[in-house]
């Protein structure tokens, strides 16, 4: 006869001991190991290879009950859930008292709630159809929204997003391919949409990778850069193609960012240039002498 119980040295969920439960009846000598009464004719629970009457046994290896505070004797089935231990009838959810043996359960606050009771109070709520999500189901979150697996779709195509990449708008949710049909601008460059990083140049949008200047096709976005004839050019280019040059130096005269420079009969200066050819004093605002391509102060032209 199996012994409905479990043993302290076990554990497991809703466990069940494995103790013998049996009946003496043997002609020799055969005693309760604790209180030395006979066993014959007696049902009696090996422990550890060592017999015991019912009633010692009970007293000394018996688990209480959780619920009702009894022991939970030989003849009962003992339930057990992280070392606490319950009668078979005694193992029920704490709200609608139905029983739990050999039924999933939750617990809280160390209560033991059936999966629907457990639910109805503490699951969250699936932000799209309102139902519950179910303990144990595979729910997304979004900035403190729980939904369905099934329920978190695109607004657009409907489609379940899952775990791919998605964009929020306007409190719906949208896949990239469908946001970008939708919602995204067009590379004037390129045609594609523009999802993030993009630049504004003429009142039309463009890509940072694609906006880049005409002459050599670096990027433009985060530098200073002019135009001309409508297409963008950085400052070298510009300079190098377009800029007239200085009389002195010979470099570009950008007068790009509010720069200064002279001009005289088709010829210009750079400010910092404009110098006497021969003392090299500045002529900015001051009257000069030109000789051949020189120019000179007024001092240095008296010889001429």
């Amino acid at each position: 006869m199996i012994l409905m119980e479990e043993l302290p040295e076990q554990a497991g969920e809703q466990g069940r001991g494995e103790g013998r439960l049996s009946c003496a009846t043997m002609t020799e000598r055969f005693d309760c190991h604790y209180c030395k009464e006979s066993l014959f004719g007696k049902k009696y629970v090996l422990r550890e290879d060592n017999p015991y009457c019912v009633k010692c046994y009970e007293s000394l290896y018996s688990n209480t009950c959780e619920e009702c505070k009894k022991p939970i004797g030989c003849n009962s089935r003992d339930l057990s859930y992280k070392d606490r231990h319950w009668h078979d009838n005694c193992f029920h959810c704490f709200q609608c008292k139905r029983s739990l043996a050999d039924k999933p359960f939750s617990t809280k606050d160390e209560q033991l709630l059936c999966t629907e009771c457990y639910s109805n109070e503490y699951s969250s709520k699936c932000h799209a159809c309102k139902k519950i999500i179910m303990p144990g189901s595979k729910k997304m979150e979004h900035k403190g929204n729980s939904w369905h697996e099934t329920c978190f779709t695109c607004q657009r195509c409907q489609q379940p997003i899952g775990t791919k990449s998605f964009i929020p708008k306007d409190s719906h949710n949208y896949c990239v391919a469908c946001y970008e049909k939708q919602f995204a601008m067009q590379c004037i460059h390129c045609k594609k949409p523009i999802t993030t990083g993009g630049v504004t140049y003429h009142d039309q949008p463009w890509h940072k990778d694609c906006f880049l200047c005409t002459g050599c096709k670096q990027q433009l976005s985060g530098q200073r850069f002019t135009s001309r004839d409508d297409f963008a050019y950085c400052l070298t280019c510009y300079c190098n193609l377009y800029a007239k040059k200085c009389a002195s130096c010979t470099t570009p005269i950008s007068g790009l960012g509010g720069s200064k420079y002279i001009s005289f009969e088709e010829r210009q200066w750079h400010n910092d240039c404009f110098n006497c050819k021969k003392c090299e004093l500045s002529l900015v605002g001051r009257g000069f002498l030109t000789e051949r391509d020189d120019i000179l102060c007024p001092e240095c032209g008296k010889d001429m």
